[in-house]
C-alpha cells in the first residue's frame, strides 16, 4: 500500500517540527520525522505553511449542527458527530444533560449504538447528581439526591458505553457513587458544585488515586475568592499536585483569554483537557434552540437560557474543538505545542485511550488534522481515511 504523505508544521508530542511529515499507510501513522529524513519511495508533498495536528479529542460536547445529544433523533445525532469530525474532532464523548431516569435511560440507549459504531468514543453524563444551586442551564427539577441504585441502572442499560460522569462533591451518597463509577470504569468528573475547598480536596481524595477530572473549571460553581477559595481552588491545586485533570472551556466565551492563559501557566497542559461544552448550535446561525428540556438563545454566537431575565445562564458553546484551539493559541497566547496537548494527549488519556489516538506517533490510529496557518481545516483524516464535508448533514434552528 502507498503511503499517504502530509507534509508542513508538524506537531509531535507537543512540539512543533518545521517542515516536518506524517505517512499514513492503511488506518495507523506509518512515519512521523522531518522532511529531510524521508527515506520512503514515495515522492515528499511541496513544502507547506500548513500544520499538521494529531485529531482532536473533545470529552464534554452536548451536540452540533442544530442536533443535540440529549433530545436528537437518530439522523440527528449522525448530523452532530458528523459536524465535529468535519472540523478535526476524531474523537468525541456525547455529553447528556440532567432529566427524570426514564428520559436518561432512553438517551444513553439511543447514544449506545453510536459508541458501538465507533462514532463516539462514549457517554458523559453530567449529572443528575448536581447542586441544584449551581445548576446553570440545566434543569433544576431534573437534579436529585446521589442515588447509587439509579446510577447503577443507568451504566447497566449503557452496556459499558458511559465513559465519564459529572457530579458535585457534595451530593449524598458521594463515596457509594464514587466506588460504582471505579468498579464500572467510568471517570469521576466533579463540577456544578457549591462545595468548599475542603469538601473538594476530601472528594478527590476520597477517590483513592483513580483518575478524576473537574468538569468545566470555573465555571457551574462558586466564584474563586481569597476567604472562601471554593471548589476551583482545590481543583487547581490537586492539578498542580498531579491529582486531577481540569476541563477548560476556553472558548472566549465561559473564560477570560487571561483566566485561560493563568491556568495552563499554572498545572501545564498535562492536567489540562480543552472541551467545547457544545450544543446544537455550534456550527449554526443564531437563533432558538434546545439544550435537553431548556430552551436556548444565541446571539452574536453565545447561548443562553431562553426567558430566564437579565442574569441569564450561559447555555452550553457553540465552538468546535478547533475553535478553541484557535482562541488558546491567538487569545490566550498558549503556545501551539501546549495548546495542541490539551486539546489532544491530555484528553486522551484521560478516557484511558492514549495508546490508539492522542499524538503523532507511529502505530497509532491515522487522526490528523490538517490547518492552514490561522487553525482553521483544512484536512481531516480519521483512521487514516480523509474526511468529506459532502458527508455532513446540516440541522436548522428551532
Amino acid at each position: 500500500m502507498t503511503a499517504l504523505l502530509l507534509r508542513g508544521t508538524v506537531v509531535a508530542g507537543g512540539r512543533p517540527v518545521p517542515d516536518g511529515v506524517v505517512a499514513l499507510d492503511g488506518d495507523r501513522i506509518a512515519w512521523v520525522g522531518p522532511a529531510g529524513t524521508w527515506a520512503g519511495p514515495e515522492p515528499l508533498p511541496p513544502p507547506s505553511d500548513r500544520y499538521v495536528l494529531p485529531g482532536l479529542v473533545d470529552v464534554h460536547c452536548h451536540g452540533a449542527a442544530g442536533h443535540g445529544f440529549p433530545e436528537a433523533d437518530d439522523e440527528g445525532l449522525q448530523a452532530a458527530v458528523d459536524h465535529h469530525l468535519a472540523h478535526g474532532t476524531t474523537t468525541l464523548l456525547g455529553s447528556l444533560v440532567s432529566a427524570p431516569a426514564d428520559t436518561l435511560l432512553e438517551r444513553v440507549a439511543a447514544l449506545a449504538p453510536l459508541v458501538t459504531a465507533d462514532r463516539l468514543a462514549g457517554i458523559h453524563l453530567e449529572g443528575p447528581f448536581l447542586a441544584a444551586a449551581r445548576c446553570g442551564a440545566q434543569d433544576p427539577a431534573a437534579i436529585i439526591p446521589g442515588d447509587p441504585a439509579l446510577l447503577e441502572r443507568l451504566l447497566e442499560a449503557a452496556g459499558g458505553t458511559v465513559s465519564s460522569t459529572t457530579l458535585a462533591p457534595e451530593t449524598p451518597h458521594y463515596r457509594e457513587l464514587l466506588a460504582i463509577l471505579v468498579r464500572h470504569g467510568v471517570l469521576p468528573s466533579l463540577g456544578h458544585t457549591d462545595a468548599t475547598a475542603g469538601r473538594t480536596t476530601a472528594a478527590i481524595a476520597e477517590a483513592g488515586g483513580a483518575t478524576v477530572s473537574a468538569t468545566h473549571l470555573f465555571n457551574g460553581m462558586p466564584e474563586l475568592h481569597h476567604r472562601a477559595p471554593g471548589p476551583a481552588a482545590a481543583c487547581l491545586a490537586a492539578a498542580g499536585r498531579g491529582e486531577m485533570v481540569v476541563e477548560l472551556v476556553a472558548d472566549g466565551v465561559h473564560l477570560a483569554d487571561e483566566t485561560v492563559a493563568m491556568v495552563f501557566d499554572l498545572v501545564g497542559p498535562e492536567r489540562i483537557a480543552l472541551v467545547t461544552d457544545a450544543m446544537a448550535a455550534a456550527g449554526m446561525p443564531d437563533g432558538g434552540y434546545s439544550l435537553g428540556s431548556m430552551r436556548v438563545d444565541v446571539v452574536d454566537r453565545v447561548a443562553r437560557l431562553a426567558g430566564a431575565g437579565t442574569d441569564r445562564s450561559i447555555a452550553g458553546g457553540t465552538a468546535r474543538m478547533v475553535d478553541v484551539l484557535r482562541q488558546v493559541v491567538l487569545g490566550s497566547g498558549v503556545g501551539l505545542g501546549a495548546a495542541v496537548l490539551a486539546a489532544t494527549a491530555t484528553p486522551a488519556r484521560l478516557l484511558g485511550l492514549d495508546h490508539e489516538i492522542g499524538d503523532l506517533v507511529p502505530g497509532r490510529r491515522g487522526d490528523v488534522l490538517v490547518t492552514d496557518h490561522d487553525l482553521a481545516p483544512a484536512e481531516v483524516f480519521r483512521a487514516g481515511r480523509r474526511v468529506t464535508a459532502e458527508r455532513v448533514l446540516h440541522g436548522k434552528a428551532v
